[in-house]
């Protein structure tokens, strides 16, 4: 479908632009969707030659005719111009029109074409200053604003000149209507863009900034873990699928470790040192914030290792642990938690919160040394751990109150009756 736009060519006289022999210069104002650019087309005429209802010189004579042409041609190039962008469904603006009139195509920047040089910028940094994962999200984001820019507005790419407010909202709208993201998700994609927009306002490249009036408010996630009871499930669960129990070994390893996927995907047995203590320690570094992470190994995390040593299943023989992809795994937890009658909706992350809640927090450690062991880049990171297990504590107070309440009832109902 073509964007159908409102075009409008007007040739009209600039009294307060007159040459040397009192004559005003001639104008021709392009106007699209309500948007002006006006280009001087290098003809003068008397003001009182000039018919304003038709745009030309008044008179039949050689020299009217001869203004008459040369401002016709601009008119002529202008809607040739316009015909042309119109059937090759490119971007479309009067300042455009006339830069191509005069013969001048300034280069024009364009909000996908930005975002795209910008990701493979990036994507040429990968492991050396961005992270993969990072990458792939820059990726998606790409391909869901120019399936935005396409859908919505019909254009192939969108001026960043042209960036508005309105912009914004549509694109966050859209998000939650056709790709079913929720608040968060899309305004982790609307960050990704404003990134780019603020590399286009730093150059000048655009007037106002869209952003200023844009306010998110992200939503309040849960934090969900698993409990030691539910854990415990999962551990003992016996497997008949190997492709289950290598998938539950890694999430178990996970656990015990805090480890994310990416973290544990790149393991190999030369991460295993000696520690200060002189036990062995993973020593490496996170692949989301490049922050050192160095974790003590406790013995269910030391068991899976020995496990998998010169294992047959493994495909890579320098890799630590029989870890696939990322998708298959979480795919696979899904048929484990139906396995093990668990009805949160596991994903690998969720070990990593319940490492720091279940295994560690809950058992006292100390939460620098949880925030230390996870490779949080600030103390307010794991704080939220914190809360949760602050949280299940005021819960089972509560539920201990209640229990000490109905045992007190029960005991004055019993010297009552004694009496």
């Amino acid at each position: 479908m073509v964007q159908k736009h409102t075009f409008s060519l007007l040739s009209f006289i600039r009294n307060n632009r007159k040459n040397s022999n009192g004559d005003s210069a001639v104008y021709l104002r392009i106007t699209i969707d309500g948007k002006r650019s006006e280009i001087s087309t290098k003809t003068h005429v008397h003001h009182l030659k000039w018919n304003s209802a038709k745009g030309k010189v008044k008179g039949t004579s050689e020299e009217s005719r001869a203004d008459n042409n040369s401002i016709e041609s601009f008119e002529i190039r202008a809607r040739a111009v316009y015909s042309s962008l119109m059937e090759k469904g490119k971007v479309i603006t009067a300042e455009i029109i006339k830069n191509a009139v005069i013969g001048f195509e300034e280069k024009q920047r364009t909000l996908s074409a930005l975002f795209a040089q910008v990701y493979e910028d990036m994507k040429s940094q990968t492991n050396n200053g961005f992270a993969p994962g990072t990458i792939k999200n820059w990726k998606v984001t790409k391909l869901h604003l120019e399936e935005f820019i396409s859908k919505q507005y019909h254009l192939s790419d969108v001026p960043i000149k042209e960036l508005n407010y309105k912009f914004i909202v549509d694109f966050e709208s859209y998000a939650k209507i056709h790709w079913g993201c929720r608040i968060n998700a899309a305004i982790k994609h609307i960050e990704r863009i404003r990134k780019v927009v603020n590399l286009a306002v730093a150059n000048n490249w655009i007037d106002k900034d869209p952003f200023l009036s844009y306010k998110a408010k992200k939503e309040k996630t849960n934090v969900t873990f698993l409990t030691a009871e539910e854990l415990g499930r999962i551990e003992q669960k016996d497997f008949l699928s190997p492709r289950l129990e290598r998938v539950r070994d890694v999430f178990i390893f996970s656990c015990y470790t805090g480890l994310a996927y990416s973290d544990i995907e790149k393991l190999t047995p030369d991460n295993i040192v000696l520690g200060i203590d002189g036990h062995k320690w993973i020593y490496t570094f996170r692949t989301k914030t490049d922050t050192k992470s160095n974790v003590p190994l406790l013995s269910n995390a030391l068991t899976i290792i020995e496990k998998y040593k010169d294992h047959a299943g493994m495909n890579n023989k320098n890799k630590l642990l029989p870890v696939i992809t990322n998708i298959k795994t979480n795919e696979y937890l899904k048929e484990i938690a139906t396995l093990c009658s668990i009805s949160k909706n596991l994903t690998f992350h969720m070990a990593r919160h319940t490492f720091a809640t279940t295994i560690t927090l809950t058992n006292g450690v100390p939460i620098e040394t949880v925030s230390n062991i996870l490779g949080h880049t600030s103390l307010r990171t794991t704080q939220i751990y914190a809360k949760v297990v602050e949280t299940k504590v005021s819960s089972d107070m509560q539920a201990l109150k209640k229990t000490l309440a109905k045992k007190s009832v029960k005991a004055a109902s019993f010297k009552l009756k004694a009496g």
